[in-house]
């Protein structure tokens, strides 16, 4: 039986073109050469990725966190080149095609490229049989293979990058990344602690596969419909007030007091760490604190303006 892939598309659908394969999850440094790659030929760049991750299939409680949302992905894609991006959904049908079968029913009848470009360590079809050699041998296009990039004598990829975020390392994941690390969801309500101290707080709702800093103040931006503004973020469960709260994420645009925005969907961008969270006693050293806070914070993002 011929498979029928759940296929969606941004962009214009091309045939003939240059075929950027993978997950692509952050489309990190590792992923932008794989795009310039493919884009080098002249040929029209169309970048095939893949929803939800494959562990999600095969060993459900491994699943990683992501580094971006679909359509974030998408965008960023975008943005290192693809002229198209094609997002296919990997179901427990698709993961059984053999590698033949992935060339014949997916990569010729819909794409038919004259060129697919993967990294080095790519595979694909049924026990992962398929990888860059088989292309080579059996398939009709020309296919390459994209070494992996090294930072710092290590291979730059979405596992590294995730585990310097939940470390906190902010430095070393935005550099692999070319951007700051953000999380996406929905503004939602809270304490409201924050509007009764002088520093009201976006309180973001996020679901168990965003990738999330360790608990912490960072400096950073938060946007909403398209405006953005300075920030300072929180993560944790704000232990200075009495009682229990599951751990947060909440950012305060610095200097507005004015803004509305439940239920809409924001966007956090973590650009540095400023401190561990802290315990004080009482109000005013906490107050205190957030002032220095919010000036670091007001002072990096400035001169990243």
């Amino acid at each position: 039986m011929r498979y029928i892939p759940d296929i969606s598309w941004q962009g214009a659908a091309h045939k003939g073109g240059a075929l950027a394969i993978g997950i692509f999850d952050g489309v990190h440094l590792g992923h932008q050469q794989i795009l310039q790659e493919a884009a080098t030929t002249g040929l029209t760049v169309t970048a095939l990725t893949f929803d939800p991750h494959p562990t999600a299939i095969f060993a459900p409680s491994r699943t990683p966190t992501r580094l971006l949302t679909v359509k974030n992905r998408v965008h960023q894609l975008a943005t290192h080149g693809a002229d198209s991006v094609a997002v296919l959904k990997f179901t427990d049908d698709f993961s059984k095609l053999t590698p033949q079968e992935f060339i014949e029913q997916i990569l010729l009848p819909i794409f038919d490229p004259k060129l697919v470009v993967v990294g080095q360590n790519f595979t694909f079809g049924s026990q992962a049989a398929g990888n860059v050699d088989y292309l080579k041998q059996h398939a009709s296009f020309e296919s390459k293979g994209v070494q992996l990039l090294n930072h710092s004598g290590s291979v730059i990829s979405s596992t590294r990058i995730r585990e310097a975020i939940r470390s906190g390392n902010l430095e070393t994941a935005n550099q692999l990344l070319s951007r700051p690390h953000q999380i996406v969801g929905p503004v939602i309500h809270g304490e409201k602690r924050g509007r009764t101290i002088g520093y009201p707080t976006a309180n973001i709702g996020l679901d168990e596969f965003a990738t999330i800093p360790s608990d912490g103040v960072y400096a950073g931006w938060l946007s909403v419909e398209g405006i953005k503004w300075p920030a300072a973020i929180s993560i944790g469960t704000n232990p200075t007030f009495e009682g229990i709260r599951g751990r947060q994420v909440e950012a305060y645009a610095l200097d507005r007091d004015d803004l509305d925005l439940y239920d809409k969907e924001a966007m956090i961008e973590f650009g540095w760490r400023l401190r561990d969270t802290i315990k004080f006693d009482g109000l005013q050293p906490l107050l205190d604190q957030m002032k220095i806070d919010c000036d670091e914070a007001r002072r990096l993002t400035h001169s990243h303006a």
